[in-house]
């Protein structure tokens, strides 16, 4: 069985951490940021569960709202982290990842994401693509997934998808959104990885933000749909000449339209905004054309 813990980031339905119960004992999928720990050993606790219950952790990646309470889990008791080998070195140093984001949230930084820790080298373990861990009978398979980032794997547990982000954002249902932060975004790469997924056969997705989907060859495709198209409105503001702050009331007038005419309420509006900020994709986007396509950022 999994169960969805809602990790309350701001508001419900932002962020999700699965735990999920095996022959060996529990597992935890993603941990939420360090800010949210309080949240998650509650909602872990109303399962049951102890930190030290848990028998492993896997993160997607180790964007701070995925893995950012790894350390704090590791510190607890849970006995091993399973990530991406491109990853694992900011498991046990965290101080880079911790700068670059810092770039980006400033003097909002703690009371975002709370406190960076490292986990002891011998508590991550880097998986492979196409490597299984088993736990007990249950086998989680690593599959490299880049595009959002390029430490991303998702985690593939029988007909369930644990897609982190590359499986992108859906809240309540409602349209299936990508998130385009800076530095690592590629549509090419993102693109592959979505083809890899629906070559698994899959009966249900679970994105870390948020929830449960058995619609998965739809949810899929609705994602690359909006990838690219929000990504050629960016490439044509981009080639107008505005700069990124023009661009962004832009940009958070096209989501909010497509969310409202999907019927969504101001409510889950909201919880979008927070699980998915327009003004972070921005620069995403704008960096992925200059860097991966400038002729045609050019203009050319």
């Amino acid at each position: 069985m999994i169960h969805t813990l809602d990790l309350r980031f701001g508001r419900p339905h932002t962020i999700a951490a699965y735990l999920v119960e095996t022959s060996a004992g529990p597992v935890l999928v993603e941990t939420g940021p360090e800010s949210t720990y309080p949240r998650l050993k509650e909602a872990l606790a109303e399962h049951g569960v102890l930190p030290a219950d848990l028998r492993a952790v896997f993160v997607s990646h180790i964007h701070l709202d995925h893995a950012g309470a790894a350390w704090r889990l590791v510190e607890e008791g849970a006995p091993v982290v399973y990530v991406h080998p491109r990853g694992a070195p900011h498991l046990v140093d965290p101080s880079r990842l911790w700068e670059s984001a810092s770039r980006i949230y400033g003097a909002q930084m703690e009371a975002l994401w709370g406190r960076p820790g490292p986990v002891p080298p011998g508590r991550v373990r880097a998986v492979e693509d196409g490597e299984e861990v088993a736990v007990g009978t249950s086998r989680f398979l690593a599959v490299d997934t880049p595009g959002h980032a390029g430490h991303h794997h998702a985690w593939v547990l029988g007909g369930v998808i644990f897609s982190g982000d590359v499986g992108g954002v859906r809240i309540g249902g409602g349209p299936v959104v990508p998130p385009f932060p800076p530095p690592e975004i590629h549509l090419e790469r993102w693109k592959a990885s979505l083809d890899r997924l629906r070559g698994l056969g899959a009966t249900e997705i679970r994105p870390t933000h948020f929830g449960a989907y058995p619609d998965v060859a739809a949810h899929l495709d609705d994602l690359e749909d909006r990838m690219f198209r929000w990504a050629e409105r960016v490439l044509g503001w981009l080639r107008e000449g505005l700069d990124e702050d023009a661009m962004i009331p832009r940009f958070e007038e096209l989501v909010a339209d497509e969310l409202r005419s999907a019927g969504l309420d101001e409510e889950t509006l909201a919880e979008y905004e927070i699980a998915d900020p327009a003004w972070m994709s921005v620069p995403g986007l704008v960096r992925y054309w200059r860097k991966v396509h400038p002729e045609r950022a050019a203009g050319a």
